[in-house]
């Protein structure tokens, strides 16, 4: 056997889901030198087997079908043990290991003697490699295509770049390259990995009743409490029946990983998380790998061309300021309510201007769906809005109007509020134009702030410190952000104030969020999108326990 095999031998048998595997790579010896003699008949094998992949063919076309993956070559035995490798921990990505034909290739390394086996051969790895590589690095699925509320931007790398990236490169290394590389992305991979082992273990034990526990409290129930926490990791294993207060500081840090309000009482809402089992947490963790591999190709992303972010996660229901990918704002959030197109869709854009002392232009749906049937039933309910024409901006007085006679189809008139405290919009606006019409804004309705769920609005999202997410935001550009954010909001006029850098905002839905340090906290999926992403997963082949060989 040559050194070249004896080496590749080596580099593959290393990993044990191979290893069990290595009867059928013993057989691998290519009797032929494709790359030196394109022969005809592996030409033909290899595109029938690409039939379906125009760009793939167009690639082997460009480089006189040149085989990747099956001449005699070092390199490229080097680029299969690094992509055999590479499928065998795929399961760890919690991706769908079946898509990848493992069991074929194998077969088709053991089996594969004549020129048209290696085409076959050669085809199939390459259709394998494009689909894991896609996969791993931009997610499984087309967000688009599993929701109109998932419209964030997905940017897909081309065959190309794929295929010649793979060849000028050290393939070990280029395989490692595809994953995702943020923080955020590990953390959960390692998150993963502990909750499965947890799940092997039995999970965290017995639930805890649905009682209500506070500190003095003493009992079953409350040993049942200790127990939950201590298994998970909140605490260290204790006997006492009574809810002390070291009890009590691993119940508030438990509620705040939950994005629960840390009051140290054991409520309903507590005891759910609590009692929430592993598998579910697997799935979130699942979702939460997806997510990150669609938002980490996005272009916004990019650090050299931006270097401060905004993200607004929906479930943590908070904005936050990153620069250098450190949070240096930090801020309440509400968002859209648990209705029918009230959603808040998750996407980015680019801040470009804030608007201080705004004017409400209320949107086409809640004018006629909501205001014209009250306006049908009292003319002067919501007086603080007046109505024009949408072309020439004509102001229309009330008392001209006859609202019986029009429905939402016909209803010639918009309706708009001009700046005051009370506009709905508050006095300052944050705007990263949208197809959505989606945008950051004060409210004069602050005791929302203070509910644990925090969906209220029309979709829009409305920030509990809005003056202060302004003076972040013009530091930049002003050696006295607060003066001259005031100075425009005194003199009570609409006023435009364009940032020098426009920022990326990313409205993200994460129901599991790793904090700095690794750690990994949960939130409620509160409209449903984890189920129904997490569903189309496991119909593309996505299991939560995968094989392990």
């Amino acid at each position: 056997m040559s050194l070249f095999y004896s080496s590749f031998f080596l580099q593959v048998f290393k990993n044990p889901f191979i290893r069990k595997r290595s009867l059928a790579i013993l057989f691998l010896v290519f009797p032929i030198d494709v790359s030196a003699e394109q022969n005809l008949s592996f030409r033909v094998a290899l595109i029938s087997t690409l039939s379906l992949d125009e760009r793939a063919k167009a690639y082997y076309k460009k480089t006189n079908f040149t085989p990747i993956w099956t001449d005699s070559t070092s390199e490229s035995a080097a680029r299969r043990a690094a992509f055999l490798k590479a499928l065998s921990t795929a399961n760890l990505h919690a991706l769908p290991e079946g898509a990848y034909q493992l069991t074929e290739i194998f077969n088709g390394l053991r089996t594969s003697k004549s020129y048209h086996d290696l085409g076959l051969l050669e085809g199939l790895m390459t259709k394998s490699f494009l689909r894991y590589a896609e996969d791993i690095q931009s997610g499984v699925l087309k967000p688009s295509e599993v929701s109109s509320a998932l419209a964030q931007e997905v940017v897909y790398r081309s065959v190309e770049d794929y295929l010649s990236g793979l060849n000028s490169s050290d393939p070990y290394l280029y395989m490692r390259s595809l994953p995702p590389q943020s923080q955020e992305y590990n953390n959960l991979l390692k998150a993963r990995q502990r909750l499965l082992a947890t799940m092997k273990q039995g999970g965290w034990g017995e639930f805890v009743p649905e009682d209500i526990l506070k500190i003095g409290d003493r009992g079953p129930s409350v040993i049942a409490l200790r127990n939950r926490l201590v298994a998970k990791g909140y605490l260290l294993r204790s006997v006492s029946a009574v809810f002390d207060n070291t009890l009590l500081s691993a119940v508030m840090k438990f509620q705040l990983d939950h994005g629960l309000f840390a009051d140290g009482i054991v409520g309903a809402a507590t005891i759910a998380e609590l009692n929430t089992k592993v598998q579910e947490r697997l799935k979130a963790i699942t979702v939460a790998l997806e997510r990150e591999r669609w938002h980490t190709s996005s272009s916004l992303l990019n650090p050299n061309l931006y270097s401060r972010k905004i993200i607004v996660n929906l479930t943590d229901f908070t904005a936050k300021i990153l620069d250098e990918n450190v949070v240096t704002f930090h801020t309440r959030s509400v968002v859209g309510a648990i209705k029918v197109n009230q959603t808040t869709p998750e996407f980015s854009g680019l801040m470009q201007y804030m608007v201080i002392n705004p004017t409400w232009f209320v949107p086409r749906s809640i004018t006629v769906k909501e205001y014209l049937p009250e306006l049908q039933i009292d003319p002067n309910v919501h007086n603080n809005l007046t109505l024009f024409m949408p072309d020439d901006g004509t102001t229309i007085s009330r008392d001209l109007i006859d609202f019986t006679l029009y429905d939402e189809d016909n209803f010639p008139y918009e309706m708009k509020q001009l700046p005051s405290q009370n506009n709905a919009l508050g006095l300052v606006k944050f705007m990263f134009p949208n197809k959505h019409n989606i945008y950051l804004h004060d409210t004069p309705h602050k005791t929302l702030f203070y509910k644990e769920q925090r969906t209220f609005s029309h979709g829009c999202i409305r920030l509990q410190d809005p003056f202060e997410f302004a003076y972040t935001l013009l530091e930049k550009q002003s050696p006295d952000p607060v003066a001259d954010f005031q100075s425009a909001l005194r003199n009570g006029k609409e006023t435009v104030v364009a940032l020098r850098e426009h920022i990326p905002v990313h409205i993200i839905y994460r129901t599991a969020v790793s904090s700095p340090d690794g750690h990994i906290g949960f939130r409620r999926d509160i409209y449903g999108r984890d189920t129904i992403i997490y569903k189309a997963l496991t119909e593309s082949g996505v299991a939560l326990i995968q094989n392990q060989g």
